[in-house]
């Protein structure tokens, strides 16, 4: 059955509408989504899994017993002739040898590399947090690029109609020409900051990009706009966390465990290590074969030079990571205080925005542009007054972005704030 004209005319545009809608759907960029790729592809991330893994193989390494030795050879009596079988001295050599370290010398190694490894890990997770939060600050920041575009896009409307009110009152003799030059130049002031604000777009998907581990230049498509969500954690709260969690801190605590497996292990080394060793001699003739089985081990005798400074050596690398720990335990507590008074300090701003100068700035230049249409209020007042609104308007969402940011910078740092800091609209 052959489809009407009307009815293909309407199939065609239903499909049409489709494709744009999908395609609209397709822009959205939401930060679930590229937080998981960047911490499934990211080069450093992986580069970093790379580094744990081989940190891992070396424990069964470190644990395992040195190689055995296999030697063999000949002697022979005199240098005239080949005489085995015929003298007794001349013989076929074999023996195996195999050394062993003191009693606790290979556990102490591999302790060590296992805490070297832990530590690892531990700057593995840091650094997962620390990407996660580095893709959600360019987020925010490609947000308010966007919020930013879209405030001089509306009020670009609202200087088009001051342009024309200026033109109107230019025409019937009752304004000058510089009115209508001064609305057109702050139009066209707004198209130089829009198209500005474009390329810091393109700036910014850059460094998304390289934080995702992509390589196309494809656009990244415009993000969600976040849902506000409050934040109830007191100071001391995230303090507490950061040092239940904080990776950090892990990492620093498990370089200072492995700095106290080092000094253990460089006291051990004042005990002696074993070498056994068995010989088979084989001989011809009347001659019996012969076996012999024998020991060595090493004497600490220059103790002073060597043993006792990397005992001391030891020490010092602890003293070390004693006072790492003890530095990142400040550095991690500066830092919470300071992104807890950003977003505080954010969260402040934002409400004196919202609900005073906002809202004060919309009847100001509501009222003015009454007074210009009627010839009581002057063009530069209605203009002063629609510029410091777009300002407020625009202060409203940096401030927005930047407690949003915090939050990020916080969660990286503590690891147990709740997992959906600053949320995308479903």
């Amino acid at each position: 059955m052959l489809m009407s004209a009307k009815n293909l005319k309407t199939f065609v545009l239903t499909l049409a509408i489709f494709l744009l809608s999908a395609s609209a759907l397709a822009q959205d960029l939401k930060l679930s989504d590229i937080v998981e790729e960047a911490l499934k592809n990211n080069p450093d991330i992986l580069a970093s899994q790379a580094k744990i893994e081989a940190a891992r193989y070396r424990i069964p390494q470190l644990k395992s017993l040195p190689d055995p030795m296999f030697m063999f050879g000949y002697q022979n009596e005199g240098f005239d002739r080949y005489t085995y079988g015929e003298m007794q001295g001349a013989q076929w050599m074999f023996s195996a040898s195999q050394q062993f370290p003191f009693p606790g010398k290979r556990s102490l190694k591999g302790d060590m590399a296992e805490r070297d490894a832990e530590s690892l890990e531990a700057m593995h997770e840091l650094l997962k947090l620390r990407t996660a939060a580095r893709v959600k600050e360019l987020y925010f920041d490609l947000f308010l690029v966007y919020k930013n575009i879209d405030l001089l896009k509306s009020k670009r409307d609202l200087f088009i109609r001051i342009e024309d009110l200026a033109l109107g009152r230019y025409a019937a003799g009752k304004a000058m020409q510089q009115e209508v030059l001064m609305a057109q130049t702050e139009k066209y002031m707004l198209l130089e900051k829009e198209e500005m604000l474009r390329q810091k777009i393109l700036s910014l998907e850059a460094m998304l990009r390289a934080t995702l581990g992509r390589d196309s230049r494809v656009p990244l498509g415009r993000p969600i706009d976040p849902v506000y969500r409050p934040f109830t954690l007191t100071v001391d709260d995230a303090l507490q966390m950061a040092d239940r969690h904080s990776p950090e801190i892990k990492a620093r605590a498990k370089m200072l465990e492995a700095a106290n497996t080092r000094l253990l292990m460089a006291q051990k080394e004042y005990y002696p290590d074993f070498n056994i060793n068995a010989s088979y001699y084989n001989r011809k003739g009347d001659f019996k074969d012969m076996w012999s089985a024998t020991s060595t081990i090493n004497i600490p005798l220059y103790y002073k030079t060597k043993q006792e400074p990397a005992v001391l050596e030891a020490k010092a690398f602890l003293a070390q990571a004693k006072q790492e720990l003890e530095a990142v335990k400040l550095m991690v507590s500066a830092a919470i205080q300071d992104n807890f008074s950003m977003l505080r300090s954010s969260e402040k701003l934002m409400d004196l925005y919202r609900n005073g100068l906002i809202p004060k700035n919309v009847q100001d230049v509501e009222s003015a542009f009454t007074g210009y249409a009627t010839g009581r209020t002057d063009a530069i007042v209605v203009i002063s007054r629609l510029k410091t609104l777009l300002d407020y308007e625009a202060l409203y969402w940096s401030q927005f972005a930047e407690r949003e940011k915090a939050l990020a910078r916080l969660h990286a740092i503590t690891e147990g704030l709740s997992p959906a800091l600053g949320g995308e609209k479903k």
